[in-house]
């Protein structure tokens, strides 16, 4: 028996504009490459405008043809998500990936911490969903996407702030769904695992420089302690995120809204 090679899966996103905060490096950059290769138009978002200019400059090396802009602004201030509306006033699909984590015991976070949490994690998408949801539903099309985490329905109590903001995240995303009844427009939420970021490579430096252990010492406990339950066993790679996110920005993800879809290599021991 013979098979036709099949043709590659067109996500018809050839022409949409794609906002992705935090897309300097890990799962935000990961997923604005994943968009500039299906044809849409990106708009970086970040901190640090020399970053910024690299992670763009990372992003033609491997789509040259891409149409790629960058914003600097800082999405966790009311100033910086204005900044960034007034630079980009309409996008065809918004995904908040700017956030905030880090190890901390609950008795050591103070209020100002807990409120830097929140302003990163949760009030960046407010904002941004505040402004361009309305658009989305006037021309019937659009998409919003929230980065959770398996932390966010299993909490974990070495960084119970980072935990609740992205419950929070959970409740907003699926309130905003709510709002798209009957329309062409989704919003959802992915809730990656532990993920090979930079962000979480400079968490394991801290915890290696404390401890002594090399960073496969402080994976394998990892998978031994906090994530025992993981099926897969290993740290995901920021483009298997991606991946999930790109499909779920595309048209062909029309039936997936209010959700959140996991992408935490099983270890949340649930079946819904």
């Amino acid at each position: 028996m013979t098979f036709e090679k099949e043709s590659p899966v067109d996500l018809q996103l050839q022409g949409k504009t794609a906002l992705v905060t935090g897309s300097s490096a890990g799962i935000g950059f990961a997923t604005a490459v994943g968009l500039a290769r299906e044809g849409a138009h990106v708009v970086l978002n970040g901190r640090e405008a020399a970053r910024l200019a690299a992670a763009r400059g990372r992003l033609l090396d491997v789509a040259p043809a891409a149409h790629v802009e960058a914003v600097t602004a800082d999405v966790a201030t009311a100033e910086g998500a204005e900044a960034l509306i007034a630079a980009v006033p309409s996008v065809d699909i918004l995904v908040n990936n700017a956030a905030t984590f880090g190890p901390q015991p609950f008795e050591d976070i103070p209020d100002a911490e807990w409120q830097r949490f929140f302003d990163t994690n949760v009030m960046s998408g407010v904002r941004l969903a505040r402004h361009y949801l309305q658009g989305m539903l006037d021309r019937n099309e659009g998409r919003i996407l929230f980065i959770g985490t398996d932390a966010a329905v299993q909490p974990q109590v070495d960084q119970l702030h980072y935990s609740v903001t992205k419950t929070a995240v959970l409740g907003l995303a699926r309130g905003l769904a709510e709002l798209t009844k009957g329309t062409r427009v989704t919003v959802n939420t992915v809730l990656p695992g532990p993920t090979s970021t930079e962000g979480v490579t400079g968490v394991m430096d801290g915890i290696a420089q404390h401890t002594g252990l090399s960073h496969d010492q402080i994976v394998t406990r990892l998978f031994e302690t906090n994530t025992s339950s993981s099926l897969l066993q290993r740290l995901a790679a920021p483009e298997e995120v991606a991946n999930l996110l790109v499909y779920l920005a595309s048209p062909l993800a029309a039936l997936t809204n209010g959700d959140a879809v996991r992408a935490e290599g099983g270890i949340v021991r649930s079946a819904f």
